[in-house]
């Protein structure tokens, strides 16, 4: 990429004799909305820390929309927008006030911060809770007034450090909505989240395991890289049972997957149909298989497999 918001080189962070981030490289581009994934503790809140100036790096380089995060980290917080995972508000203020703090912490007074203010209360669907109470508002309209006061000042990055924990699931479909808006608009989003499911909305995603960058791709090219073949849900039985059925099945893996299971075969290969029949005649008259799609969990499943 020739036009970056972000350029990582071997960035490490150490704590003592713990390594949370080990030598860690990437770029994100412009535009892009980039995914961080990973499990709780696999470095991804340390790494967003650093390339925001809040945490110095322990070796390597970055630099985040042309500022060296490493030499000049004072200077990269007044170009970046940031939402921490506990929403970064006074909960006693109304949101209108919270608004005017956050602009006045980024210099922006009189008619310019009243051009914004609008015109970000009217993009997230904010225009009329200013009287509100922060702390009276559902998570989901506190999570979009967090993001409000983030892009106040226009930052040509935000970092999103797992915005939707703790939000049902509707109103993580409706945040997602307007980081999508935000990013067609030019704003490059960086988010990190423990939910394989949001992941499938990014350009491109990163998964951290054990404070290593360990995959990097297009949500489409992660599954064909590490999960190839097709993807049968079986359910009415276990994985060990499965195993023990096969009978000859090619299967190139069986793993749970909420109250089923994933089956692997290859393409080509038998069909949800055919494994169906095979199952059935060893004695799992129970069972049910049917085609699945391979998602991200799948993948991220595998890819920890491997690097364990």
């Amino acid at each position: 990429m020739t036009d970056l918001a972000v350029h990582v080189s071997h960035l490490t962070r150490r704590f003592g004799d713990f390594v949370a981030v080990k030598d860690v490289t990437f770029d994100v581009g412009r535009g892009e909305i980039f995914g961080y994934l990973g499990a709780n503790g696999a470095g991804k809140s340390t790494t967003i820390r650093i390339l925001c100036g809040l945490l110095a790096a322990s070796e390597g380089e970055a630099t985040v929309s042309g500022v060296d995060v490493v030499r000049k980290p004072d200077a990269v917080r007044q170009v970046i927008g940031y939402m921490s995972q506990k929403f970064s508000l006074y909960l006693d203020m109304t949101v209108q006030e919270n608004l005017e703090f956050f602009g006045g912490a980024y210099g922006l007074f009189g008619k310019k911060f009243r051009l914004r203010r609008d015109a970000v209360s009217e993009e997230l669907e904010l225009a009329e809770l200013g009287d509100r109470i922060t702390g009276s508002l559902p998570g989901g309209l506190r999570q979009r007034l967090a993001l409000a006061c983030a892009v106040l000042h226009q930052p040509g990055i935000v970092f999103l450090d797992e915005p939707t924990a703790g939000v049902d699931p509707e109103a993580r479909r409706m945040f997602w909505r307007l980081i999508r808006r935000l990013a067609d608009d030019g704003t490059t989003i960086f988010v990190t989240t423990h939910y394989m499911d949001e992941a499938e909305y990014c350009d491109r995603v990163g998964l951290m395991v054990t404070g290593r960058l360990a995959a990097l791709d297009t949500p489409g090219s992660l599954k064909e890289t590490f999960v190839p073949g097709r993807m049968l849900e079986v359910r009415g039985a276990s994985a060990e049972e499965v195993r023990q059925a096969a009978d000859g099945l090619p299967l190139l893996g069986v793993e749970p997957f909420g109250a089923a299971l994933h089956v692997r075969v290859p393409a080509p290969g038998p069909s949800a149909n055919e494994v169906e029949g095979t199952l059935k005649r060893q004695g799992l008259a129970g069972v049910h298989v049917a085609d699945a799609e391979v998602t991200l969990e799948d993948v991220f499943l595998t890819v920890v497999r491997e690097d364990a």
